[in-house]
């Protein structure tokens, strides 16, 4: 694993603790109770609950071994404290314009909490780290594999802080 933070939306950290708490305390106990049964029928070479059973048993351990290191990496960054609203950072939604004056609408978040499709976009990913720090107005070159494209910031928002 390498040596930066895994920064995470509360949100996200929410979700990743939950997934492990489901395969933890529900799906692998589940599992564990099958293969006792798949082995007490007798010849497990060809038993397919067994073999499938320990097969699927294996992807949930490492899993759960992903998500536990994820989540000891994690730090968790809640975009509603931010103090700079006027610059892109961690969990901004940003409107950037494309030459064509094309919009999209992309909220930087953890990479471990992306989702190309819904407009959540890895801290880490080319097009969040050629936003970091841009203010309305600023134009940014971001290398992508279909060519270099330029945009521009157009609006920049955060999350209202809770009590507000």
């Amino acid at each position: 694993m390498n040596d930066r933070p895994n920064y995470l939306t509360p949100a996200g950290y929410a979700t990743l603790c939950a997934e492990y708490e489901q395969l933890f305390a529900k799906d692998r106990p589940a599992l564990v109770e099958t293969i006792s049964w798949a082995a007490g029928n007798g010849d497990r070479s060809e038993n397919g609950d067994y073999i499938y059973g320990r097969k699927k048993l294996r992807e949930i351990d490492r899993r759960l071994g992903w998500l536990s290191k994820r989540m000891k990496a994690a730090k968790v960054v809640d975009p509603a404290q931010q103090q700079d609203r006027s610059r892109v950072w961690f969990g901004a939604t940003v409107t950037i314009a494309d030459e064509d004056d094309n919009q999209r609408v992309l909220t930087l978040v953890g990479d471990d909490e992306a989702e190309a499709g819904a407009g959540r976009v890895g801290w880490n990913a080319p097009i969040a780290r050629a936003l970091r720090g841009a203010a309305i107005g600023d134009v940014r070159r971001v290398l992508l594999p279909a060519g270099e494209r330029e945009y521009e910031i157009v609006a920049i928002t955060y999350p209202e802080p809770q009590g507000s």
